[in-house]
């Protein structure tokens, strides 16, 4: 801006982008130090935590098999292991019946079992280790695979010979470094046959721009072509094959605006360029799959409010050939309305599969290519997730479905598509989770109107019915609020054992979806009336509204806690801003708090493409309204915070470590002598999304939670 305006940034100096600064790595062993001291005395809960969470997994598991080619591919984990091994089996027939596995570590899945690739070896005597992709190759005899070593989720990429075991590495070809380990996104797919590899590798600012095609990746003869390259830092650029095998993708999107290009996998072995399907076109958002000689196009053109399907022949440059899918009747079967919302598209041989949403629940439909009917899978529980299984064949007579809600643990169904069997379902595979009892549970799926008067914000609920029933009796009782509402998102009503020690202690469990989410849709998110650029402050408005209506009748602000990451987190650090009285203790996961000084360096990896989301606050008007809500610049003094519990990671590309660590001095220079305590947990040997080693991901969240239920009061028992 011209004049430029002073941001005050009193800690900047914890910034350390190469992460070598002696100073700033005392500070953050201190801040750890003191988060230690501060807990000590919760150490036999942190323990007994531990031990209910893994009380409730089955440690010795498996994922439900899916076929490719002659195989059945699924993974498996153990008892003691900390990651994942992949597998697969012979394919002796189409079905591969009841599995007859005695739970043992040492007995196989399915007859002929073999592990691909284990994980653990890969993690053995590393701090952090994280799979970015796997995928087959045509013949089935290789793996591509890559894999992050340190969180900072730059990835190695290998080729495994499935028959020797013999690991290959992706070097550079030529120039300075030749030789040296490939850095990639980790994105990665095989051409036709095995000879030719894709990946994508990334700029100085961590954003996938390059596509490149190896030929004859592991001969004397190996070459690298750049195919694509994306200079407009505005977009995110990936790499993807179609189902069918027949083309490969280049995809360049922001959170407004996409562009997609194509490479017939039969002219890999010419010098073919590739070629777009339509050029981008401001604020029009499209994505493709590829069938029966057309596009198969998801799309917000002609600035509908949710995506539309719509199909065109498969050339190059066909945006006026694209029409509106319909039924038998004529009938449009997405046209892109305020009803329905359309998020992903799977073709396959017969069918088009389609998963979006409808009164704000996740949905499935199938539409048979030569009906041209479509049905909506349907299912027992009014609030639940669903979403498609992994597909690897196109001409798929089944597809798999995976299945949970707040009370019914997950379950792999499988759907057939065959016509004389009328959509049978049969339940593949249901999680086990030891001790549960679904009966003592229940869940309500309620609407909040926010302080607009008008705006209906939904929100799941679970609980102990023994809990409600207090609540039922003019009790107040301790309630967790989580939330998220950024980038179209969504926060499902799904699942999860971790939040059981919480119930069992009498705590309602309450998931915000606000705005800014996806949940109801694009119109959630998008301006005028969801929560992007000038109507940000939306999801923070909705936040504390929904926390409101919890005090003025289920519990008091001494029993409410909140919980964010990421995006989430700033919704909760604004949230506490604007209302601090109204919370006991806040966790903030990873939180991106400290918006307006981040958002105006690009040169903080992954910034400029943030300015679609947020805005850019070197504008302006953007600046100003950041300025009212950015966490960092928006704490009061004197005002009564409630506990605060800041997590980070110090390999994090997304949300840099200094965000939690700067936020941390900043709300207790405000606040010196409060009686809540602000806590930071750095994690020196992880990224964005925490430990990679499951067992210590538990033993992480454990420390979490002992530090909400103490701040409760919940040590104990129930309050």
């Amino acid at each position: 801006m011209d004049p430029p305006i002073p941001v005050s940034d009193p800690y900047g100096w914890l910034r350390d982008d190469k992460r070598e600064s002696k100073e700033v790595f005392q500070h953050l062993e201190a801040e750890n130090h003191y988060t230690q001291e501060v807990t000590k005395h919760l150490k036999g809960l942190q323990e007994e935590l531990y031990q209910e969470f893994l009380s409730r997994i089955k440690e010795t598991d498996y994922t439900t098999p899916r076929p490719r080619g002659n195989y059945w591919y699924y993974s498996r984990t153990f008892e003691g292991k900390s990651y994942t091994q992949y597998c697969r089996a012979p394919k002796t027939s189409e079905k591969y019946g009841t599995i007859d596995w005695d739970g043992s570590k040492e007995s196989p899945i399915l007859p002929g079992e073999e592990a691909y690739l284990d994980v653990n070896d890969l993690g053995k005597d590393k701090p952090y280790c994280s799979i970015g992709g796997i995928s087959s190759s045509p013949s089935l005899k290789l793996i591509a695979y890559s894999v992050d070593y340190s969180g900072d989720e730059k990835y190695e990429m290998y080729v495994r010979n499935l028959e020797t075991g013999e690991d290959t590495p992706i070097k550079i070809l030529g120039g300075e470094q030749d030789g040296e380990l490939l850095e990639t996104s980790g994105d990665l797919a095989w051409g036709k046959d095995d000879s030719t590899l894709y990946y994508m590798t990334m700029d100085d600012q961590h954003r996938p721009y390059r596509l490149y095609q190896r030929k004859d990746w592991n001969g004397t003869e190996a070459t690298d072509t750049l195919l694509k390259e994306e200079s407009d830092d505005l977009y995110w650029c990936g790499v993807g094959k179609s189902l069918d095998g027949n083309y490969i993708f280049f995809e360049a999107a922001s959170s407004e605006t996409s562009e997609i290009w194509y490479l017939p996998t039969s002219e890999e072995k010419t010098t073919s360029e590739m070629r777009c399907i339509a050029p981008r076109r401001n604020k029009v958002l499209y994505e493709v799959d590829h069938g029966h000689g057309n596009w198969w196009i998801w799309t917000n053109v002609d600035e509908s409010p949710n995506m539309k399907l719509m199909k065109a022949p498969a050339r190059a440059n066909c945006a006026d050939d694209w029409k509106l899918v319909e039924d038998a009747d004529g009938k449009t079967l997405f046209d892109g309305s305020l009803s329905r919302s359309l998020d992903s598209v799977t073709v396959l041989g017969s069918h088009v599969v389609v998963q979006g949403r409808e009164g704000g629940i996740p949905r499935i439909w199938v539409h048979a290519t030569d009906t041209k009917s479509v049905e909506r899978l349907e299912f027992g529980e009014a609030a639940h997730d669903v979403c498609l299984g992994a597909h690897y064949e196109f001409d798929a007579n089944s597809i798999a479905v995976h299945y949970d809600s707040l009370l019914t643990p997950p379950q792999s169904l499988e759907i057939s598509l065959d016509k004389e069997s009328g959509g049978e379902r049969t339940v593949l595979k249901s999680k086990t989770v030891p001790g549960y009892e679904k009966d003592s549970y229940g869940c309500d799926r309620l609407e909040v109107l926010s302080r607009d008067g008008t705006t209906k914000i939904p929100i799941s609920v679970v609980y102990r019915k023994s809990t409600m029933e207090k609540v039922e009796n003019g009790e107040r009782v301790p309630v967790h609020l989580y939330g998220y509402g950024s980038y179209g998102s969504c926060c499902e009503a799904d699942f999860d054992s971790t939040r059981l020690p919480l119930l069992e202690r009498g705590m309602i469990y309450v998931i915000a979806h606000i705005r800014g989410g996806g949940e109801m849709g694009r119109q959630w998110y998008e301006e005028p009336n969801g929560a992007k650029y000038l109507c940000k402050k939306n999801t923070f408005n909705d936040f504390v509204d929904v926390a409101r209506f919890l005090v003025s009748g289920w519990t008091t602000p001494d029993l409410l806690s909140i919980e964010g990451r990421s995006a989430g987190g700033m919704l909760v650090g604004s949230s506490i801003n604007q209302a601090p009285e109204l919370f006991r203790v806040a966790i903030l996961g990873v939180p991106f708090v400290d918006v307006v000084a981040t958002m105006t360096d690009s040169t903080i990896p992954l910034t400029s493409g943030e300015w679609v989301e947020w805005g850019n606050p070197n504008e302006e008007k953007y600046f100003d309204y950041m300025m009212e809500y950015s966490p960092m610049n928006s704490v009061r003094s004197g005002a009564r915070y409630p506990s605060c519990w800041l997590t980070g990671g110090l390999h994090d590309p997304r949300v840099a470590y200094w965000e939690p660590a700067k936020f941390a001095a900043t709300l207790r220079h405000a606040n010196p002598g409060s009686e809540h305590p602000v806590c930071l947990k750095m994690d020196l040997s992880a990224g964005h999304f925490s430990a990679s080693d499951r067992y210590k991901y538990l033993r992480e969240l454990a420390i979490d939670y002992s530090f909400l239920l103490d701040q409760l009061g919940l040590v104990g028992g129930e309050a």
